[in-house]
């Protein structure tokens, strides 16, 4: 395929934070934060996304920038053909998680109609948890949305690296932060908000356990989009390895301060309204709704709210989608066109039985599981940590010195070197083991 890049630097770290900047730092980060400590959490959320997560992302755009190729393409060029299969398993993670997050993004599309038309004035959190419940066990309706979230992340991937992809997180992420700043400044603007803001930033270590200590290393590396070779794609756009190491730090500092704006926009009206943060993950379809009915201009709110989610798993959903079409057109020569409508139209068909996981097909399951939590599970707890691993293995003892960007002074060259081969593996390790056990 031809070679394109990316149009600047800021171009690539947009792109790179849309990817890690998904539906989890919304609802998922603010819950998991309110069951373990509070800013005794978020403390070490934050030092295992500026070591771990810097090291590994940096370490997938390396990959990506000095072989010039796609996840496939980069293994079989800088480590050799017998480690194909590594590429393939980043693709094959990839494809299985954009099956069932186009379904759930396609509930953000859902909502956002629902906010738009008025249908979520109900204060009446059971009426709002059954509203949920109905509308992802329909049959019908969740499919139809999540056609709609997969076309919508097909039309701007079709349009090529620039005038698509680029173009498109230039103006999501701008929005995304004045959307969330306009909900942060309402919910601070509520009495009894600054509860919220205290529960949320104060430390409380005698609430932070083991177990939550590694919730915090799992959302670190889940929520940077690393482990499966995204960032290998984003870094094949690279016209060279400068500023690699710069450009990581600031993607995690893009995703970092998303994941701190989303607590402070949950928090203080949870804490103005008396509703408990640690009330689950449904807290985002199911609760908020109801919050909102509580505000000033609580329908335009919750509208700002639902099209906020819909841009964020946007952001993430097309990352998903350029590594997969990377694949098709470098590896089969296919054309950027042809790649986006076939691998957008197999999402399409596979999304349908996950889709259908919630409400009439429930009762299949293997070892377990419904579809979605089987995809779920085999992403998150098995492929994503096993990518990790052996790339940083591979980063620290195969490729070396030699693969460290030239522009790192010899204290951070060192410093990098080491976190790939004895600090990253250790860590995913405990995440690979806490996923099996």
């Amino acid at each position: 395929m031809s070679q394109v890049q990316w149009s600047s630097r800021l171009g690539h770290v947009l792109a790179a934070a849309g990817s890690a900047i998904g539906l989890g730092a919304i609802w998922k980060f603010p819950y998991v934060t309110a069951t373990n400590g509070g800013g005794a959490f978020l403390m070490v959320f934050l030092l295992f996304s500026f070591t771990l997560g810097v090291a590994v992302q940096v370490g997938e755009t390396l990959l990506g920038s000095h072989s010039q190729r796609g996840v496939l393409g980069a293994f079989h060029r800088l480590v050799g053909p017998r480690w194909r299969w590594m590429g393939y398993m980043g693709i094959l993670c990839g494809f299985f998680i954009y099956c069932f997050y186009s379904v759930v993004g396609g509930w953000t599309v859902g909502y956002a109609a629902l906010a738009v038309g008025g249908q979520l004035k109900s204060g009446d959190a059971a009426a709002l948890t059954a509203l949920f419940n109905g509308y992802v066990s329909d049959p019908l309706w969740p499919i139809v949305t999540h056609l709609v979230f997969a076309g919508l992340t097909w039309w701007f991937v079709q349009g090529g690296l620039e005038k698509g992809v680029e173009r498109a997180l230039r103006w999501m992420m701008p929005a995304l932060f004045v959307m969330m700043l306009i909900l942060v400044i309402t919910g601070l603007s509520m009495p009894g908000s600054m509860a919220g803001v205290r529960q949320f930033l104060l430390p409380d270590f005698s609430h932070l356990t083991s177990k939550g200590v590694l919730d915090a290393l799992g959302l670190a590396f889940f929520s940077l989009s690393i482990g499966l070779g995204i960032h290998t794609t984003y870094g094949a756009y690279l016209p060279n390895n400068e500023g690699v190491l710069r450009s990581g730090v600031w993607v995690v500092v893009l995703a970092s301060f998303i994941s701190v704006l989303a607590g402070l926009m949950i928090f203080p009206v949870l804490a103005s309204t008396g509703i408990d943060p640690t009330a689950g993950p449904g807290l985002t379809f199911m609760t908020m709704p109801a919050v909102f009915q509580h505000l000033p201009f609580g329908q335009g709110l919750a509208v700002i709210f639902f099209l906020l989610l819909l841009v964020a798993a946007l952001s993430s959903s097309i990352s998903i989608l350029e590594h997969l079409v990377r694949f098709t057109c470098e590896e089969w020569g296919w054309s950027r066109r042809s790649a986006c409508v076939v691998v957008t139209l197999l999402i399409m068909a596979c999304g349908v039985p996950v889709s259908l996981s919630f409400g009439p097909w429930s009762g299949y399951t293997l070892f377990g599981k419904t579809i979605f939590e089987l995809l779920d599970y085999l992403t998150s707890n098995l492929m994503m940590p096993l990518f990790g691993l052996v790339l940083t293995l591979l980063l620290g003892w195969r490729l070396g010195d030699k693969f460290v960007p030239a522009d790192l002074s010899g204290t951070m060259r060192t410093l990098l070197l080491w976190c790939w081969r004895l600090v990253a593996p250790l860590l995913i390790s405990g995440i690979l083991l806490r996923g099996l056990i």
